[in-house]
This record gives structure tokens, sequence and C-alpha cells, in this order.
């Protein structure tokens, strides 16, 4: 089954969300019970919210205002190279979520994709400047005018939103970037 990168791209980004969207629905039957195993700092079953937190909403809305990011970017991501975009995804899910664990407050609970949506945007706006790509320099600016204004998102501000969450999604992005960077690749 050979597909275009850019159907598969799609179909995972919509599979992506619908996983959330069931597990906010586990959640709401439970109570939310499952927003407990977000990330909680420097605890050792907060290590295990590092895997857990992007899959975990806190309530519909916080559901609902990640879904198109979520879909757009995720995409976006993916579409760059499946394998890449993969990889870029695992590196700011884990880069980022340890470094919240490390340095958020204590008594504290991160979820949501929120850190993912920070990293896809910085990861998108910086490849195509680290790979000298015409095209993917014209695709980091759209994002950039679409969604820039969400890195604000990155300072403290509004209480019970992970301003650290953000930040170190956003670090992980331009992380990600350069270490997938394909004039790296090539030079290996």
């Amino acid at each position: 089954m050979d597909r275009p990168g850019w159907q598969v791209a799609g179909v995972a980004a919509v599979a992506f969300v619908v996983l959330l969207w069931g597990i906010e629905l586990v959640d709401v039957a439970a109570s939310h019970r499952l927003d407990g195993w977000g990330i909680r700092p420097r605890s050792g079953e907060g290590l295990l919210g590092i895997l857990a937190a992007p899959l975990l909403h806190g309530g519909w809305g916080h559901l609902v205002a990640n879904s198109v990011p979520a879909l757009v970017l995720g995409f976006l991501t993916l579409a760059t190279g499946l394998a890449r975009g993969l990889a870029a995804t695992a590196l700011i899910w884990v880069v980022g979520g340890f470094a919240v664990w490390l340095v958020a407050g204590d008594h504290s609970v991160h979820i949501g994709a929120s850190g993912l949506i920070f990293g896809w945007i910085t990861y998108l706006a910086v490849q195509g400047f680290v790979d000298h790509q015409p095209a993917e320099i014209a695709i980091g600016l759209v994002v950039l005018v679409v969604y820039g204004g969400v890195l604000w998102g990155v300072l403290p501000g509004q209480p019970g939103i992970s301003w650290q969450g953000h930040l170190f999604g956003a670090i992980a992005g331009v992380v990600a970037a350069i270490v997938l960077s394909e004039r790296r690749t090539a030079r290996r």
C-alpha cells in the first residue's frame, strides 16, 4: 500500500486527535481520575506522567482548544517526512516533558497536548532555516503568522496554565529541528 506521504500524515494526525477524544471520554466516565497521571514534578510516578501528559486534558474545553492545532501542526510535522516527523514528535514529547518534570513547581500536575503543539510550532518555524529549504521556510513562516501569537504562552501568566509545558515544548521543538536537520544527517 504505497500512499503519498501527505495522506499518511493526514491519517496519523486525525488518528492522534481521535485518540485524544477517546481518552477524554474515558476520563470523563472515570470522573477525571486520569488527570492525576500527568507530570508531577520531581516524583517517581511523575516520570510516567511524561508519557501520559500530552494524551490527557482538563476537560472538553481544554481538548477542543488543542484539537485543531494538533490536527494542523501534527499533519505539517509528519508531512515533512514521516520518520523525521515522528522523531521530532518523540523528542518534543520526551525532552519537553522531562524539563517540565525537572523545573515546574511542587504539588502541581501538568497535562495537555499544548507542550507538543508549542514544540511543533517552533520545529516547523526553525527546520527550514536549519536545512536551508525554501519550501520549509515558507511553511514555517505561515505557521508563525497563523500560530505565532500563542508563543506568548511560554511566559508565566494565567493560573492553572502550564507555561512550563509551553516553554519547554517550544525549546524542545527548536532542539528537534537542529538534531534532526537534513544537513546534519548528510554530513554524517
